[in-house]
């Protein structure tokens, strides 16, 4: 990147942040993940897959609303409400599992190891110590490593990718029953490895995966445990589904079900309804509910109590009754919560800065090369990450004298978090009535270190404090992005804590998460609920909205990095006020594949075969002699009168009208159809298929796929008009060929086989591939009537409809294709989710500056 130039752009070598770049477009660029230099973002991509949360309005959908009533309306709501509970339950007793062992394993860990510090510090001994670490840590991780390469999308938190499926992406793989099998287990060794990485961004994954799988009854890994479940076999019962669980992630990591209801709906979804609100919180109520009642009865031994909501506890902060002189924060602060937030926001734009350098280092150095790199540099960072704990918490900390913990209440819950905090404190090296302040934050598990600084004023020393942040805030950006799952909240969270006491604990604390995530109004939510203190409220929403401020005058937060480092067509909430200088015959693509109403099958195969397209629009062509040309073939005359057939009229709707009211039309009416069944006249059997031929008229690449459009072919003659009809799917296609669906030339369309929607939805969410598919039994001479499994009326939008029109609805609709059709009616081009990424949008607003 040329031009960093200044003082100012100390940090543009490593950020990304300012200079100036080589003016080129994206045209210019390949487009499947490739950068123009060293430090300029990536290009979305073209091969992810949108989700299609419009409904297909075709035949066989027709034929299932024709047999609702409102009695099977109501069974089907109670069926979603069921399933909705379910992933609640299962969702929640995840939680419980990663959590149980996660403990075990971290207490076997540090008990052995304590046990050896203590014997070996007077034997001198330490490097053995050291080694039994190393060998705990080292074989966790290792394990955590071996998941992800099983499945490598259960690398990470998991939270950029579930954004991006509730904004409508499909990435593979993001919801399968292995990845949360691999994710699970693999949060599990990777927490408990003493690596600096949280289980609760994992949680919030798990959920959405438990959310997807769980109401479809049958999984790809496990091929033989199917049930005939018929409901929700489709995109948009999924993604709601999908919304739920991620929700309800939400609210076991934290136990904060209203944060986790309003992170679904900040965080991604982009259709949303009153009726999904309330699904989406009795989901995560019902995650709260059952991790709350297991946790508290395993650990408290009363079931029933319901003192432990989430994984994630930060204790209550809230002043003792008999001061009445103590107050959690005046009008006064409020000046004091900004400048923690621009604090915070500063660090957090530099811990996403130097994380996307070494995710981009990763992406160019490690993971082009074997497997065994990924898992040999996990257990690189293990190695550093257990040697500086051991280290630090030997030669760094200090003795500090032993002094009561501060009164937080007087419940058994927050008795037990007391007892929590004592027992958490570690002596290494230190004489009796003293503790070791540097051992007690690296030898306990994180959360334990967050209530350490939460709740024990003055019981660590500032040195110690700036060492244990400084070294925490490097090793935890390093580790996060390796081939381990990983979650960010919790050393976010411990990074702020400890930079905290220097001005105020959770304040800091929250300044750094908003900093870091840039989530403003769920966060705020989440915060409240796991305090348990509205008081602080205000002071939180103030803070995390600085800090994002400005946080996003560097960089985006840090999911958002690593989506665009994916390639991932991310759409935001809205475009930019200039975007509105484009129209959509700007940014459409003219140049369509599209078919016809009656399709040889040879066709379909061709096409399907050499496109990459999920969509086709199905269109006739406008000819001004087509009484001729429906005189020499059968599929060009069935086609030109679907045409006629498919277009409303007045007088055609009026006579529809009378006789279904059974009432006799007007005498003029009347006479009108007399006259047009009289002007109708007969078919000539004149063969005119040599003249059409003769003529260039032929249709392109659909009824004669082995013919191609001649070089000297004319504009108008590439692009001639069509008239649209709808849209079908390359799924659809897909299952009409494997099925059989089609009739011969001889005879009439009426004859061919007809499916039903569930034959239709039968092999959600994976559908063949046409590449895979033997059709030699077919005769490719055969044609395929795709009119009843089309869809006829798609939202459509006209060439000179506004972008900020056009994006506001395709995003909020969680369109997949958007139609451009003219006055007349015809088609003129296609928009499709890359056309609206602020990349592609961009490129085209400098060719408009370049025309005017």
């Amino acid at each position: 990147m040329a031009g960093c130039r200044g003082s100012l752009c100390c940090c543009c070598r490593w950020c990304c942040c300012c200079g100036e770049r080589e003016t080129r477009t994206p045209e210019e660029l390949t487009i499947l993940g490739e950068t123009q230099e060293e430090e300029d973002e990536i290009l979305p991509r073209k091969d992810y897959e949108s989700l299609d949360y419009d409904r297909c309005i075709n035949d066989p959908y027709l034929e299932v609303l024709e047999t609702m009533d409102n009695k099977k309306g109501r069974r089907y709501e109670a069926v979603k409400w069921m399933v909705v509970f379910a992933i609640g339950v299962c969702t929640g007793l995840v939680g419980l599992f990663v959590d149980f062992f996660v403990r075990l394993f971290t207490q076997l860990k540090f008990g052995v190891v304590q046990t050896s510090v203590e014997e070996c510090s007077q034997k001198g001994c330490l490097a053995l110590s050291l080694l039994e670490l190393l060998g705990f840590n080292l074989t966790f991780v290792f394990l955590a490593s071996l998941l992800v390469l099983i499945e490598p999308v259960a690398a990470g938190s998991g939270i950029p990718e579930v954004k991006c499926y509730l904004n409508g992406v499909k990435v593979p793989g993001i919801v399968r029953l292995r990845t949360l099998l691999c994710k699970v287990l693999g949060v599990l060794f990777s927490v408990a490895g003493g690596l600096f990485v949280g289980k609760e961004g994992p949680m919030i994954h798990s959920g959405s995966v438990v959310g997807a799988g769980l109401p479809q009854f049958q999984s790809i890994s496990l091929r033989k445990i199917q049930f005939n479940f018929p409901y929700f076999r489709s995109d948009r019962d999924k993604r709601d589904f999908v919304s739920a669980g991620a929700a309800a992630g939400v609210a076991a990591a934290f136990g904060a079900p209203i944060g986790g209801t309003l992170f679904s709906l900040e965080e991604g979804s982009s259709f949303w309804n009153q009726g999904l609100t309330w699904k989406v919180l009795f989901c995560s109520m019902s995650a709260t509910f059952t991790l709350n009642f297991f946790r508290s009865g395993i650990q408290f031994g009363s079931w029933g109590s319901f003192q432990l909501p989430g994984l994630l506890n930060f204790g209550e902060f809230k002043c003792s009754d008999s001061d009445k002189k103590c107050h959690l924060w005046t009008a006064m602060d409020l000046g004091f919560f900004v400048v923690m937030g621009v604090i915070g926001g500063l660090l957090g734009a530099t811990f996403n800065c130097l994380n996307k350098r070494l995710a981009k280092y990763r992406m160019r150095n490690v993971h082009p090369k074997p497997k065994l790199v990924r898992v040999l540099e996990s257990l690189l960072v293990s190695l550093v990450t257990t040697v500086v704990v051991f280290v630090a918490s030997m030669v760094l900390g200090e003795c500090r004298q032993m002094s009561s913990s501060s009164q937080i209440g007087n419940d058994s819950f927050q008795l037990q978090v007391t007892e929590d905090v004592n027992s958490s404190i570690k002596t290494f090296f230190c004489p009796n009535d003293t503790y070791n302040d540097m051992a007690t934050l690296f030898f306990n598990p994180q959360e334990s270190a967050i209530l350490q600084l939460f709740h024990q004023d003055g019981t660590f020393s500032p040195v110690t404090l700036a060492l244990f942040f400084v070294l925490y805030f490097l090793l935890a950006c390093w580790t996060y992005g390796i081939s381990v799952p990983s979650g960010l909240f919790v050393p976010s969270l411990l990074c702020g804590a400890a930079f905290g006491p220097v001005f105020s604990v959770f304040s800091f604390t929250t300044a750094f998460l908003g900093g870091v995530v840039r989530m403003t109004i769920s966060l705020t939510v989440i915060l409240i609920e796991s305090t348990n203190e509205i008081t602080y409220g205000l002071p939180i929403m103030v803070t995390l909205m600085v800090a994002k401020w400005t946080g996003d005058f560097f960089n985006k937060g840090i999911y958002d990095i690593h989506v665009g480092l994916r390639g991932v067509p991310l759409l935001e909430w809205e475009t930019e006020v200039e975007m509105d200088k484009l129209r959509a015959s700007d940014i459409m693509e003219p140049n369509l594949t599209y078919v016809y109403p009656h399709t040889r099958i040879q066709s379909l195969v061709s096409i399907l075969r050499t496109t990459v397209h999920h969509a086709f629009p199905v269109v006739t062509e406008n000819r001004g002699n087509e009484k001729e040309f429906m005189k020499g073939n059968q599929l060009i005359s069935n086609n030109i009168k679907f045409k006629k057939s498919s277009i409303l009229t007045r007088a055609g709707e009026q006579r529809k009208r009378s006789q279904s009211m059974k009432s006799y039309p007007s005498s003029e009416l009347r006479n009108m159809c007399d006259e047009h069944i009289a002007s109708e006249e007969p078919a000539e059997k004149e063969d005119l298929l040599q003249q059409m031929l003769e003529r260039r008229y032929t249709p392109y690449p659909n009824l004669y796929p082995d013919q191609s459009p001649s070089e000297d072919w004319t504009m108008e003659e590439r692009f001639r008009p069509l008239t649209f009809h709808g849209l079908i799917l390359r799924s659809q296609l897909v299952t009409l060929l494997v099925r059989g669906v089609c009739y011969s030339e001889s005879q009439s369309s009426a004859s061919q086989p007809r499916l039903s929607y569930a034959e239709m939805a039968e092999d959600y969410p994976r559908y063949p591939d046409i590449h895979d598919l033997d059709l030699t039994l077919l005769n490719p001479r055969m044609i395929v009537d795709v009119t009843p499994y089309m869809n006829p009326s798609p939202f459509t939008v006209s060439p000179n409809t506004h972008v900020s029109q056009v994006f506001n609805l395709f995003r909020t609709m969680g369109l997949r294709h958007l139609p451009v059709v003219n006055a007349v009616g015809e088609i003129v081009g296609i928009i499709t989710r890359h056309n609206l990424t602020y990349e592609f949008l961009q490129a085209r607003l400098r060719q408009h500056y370049q025309t005017i």
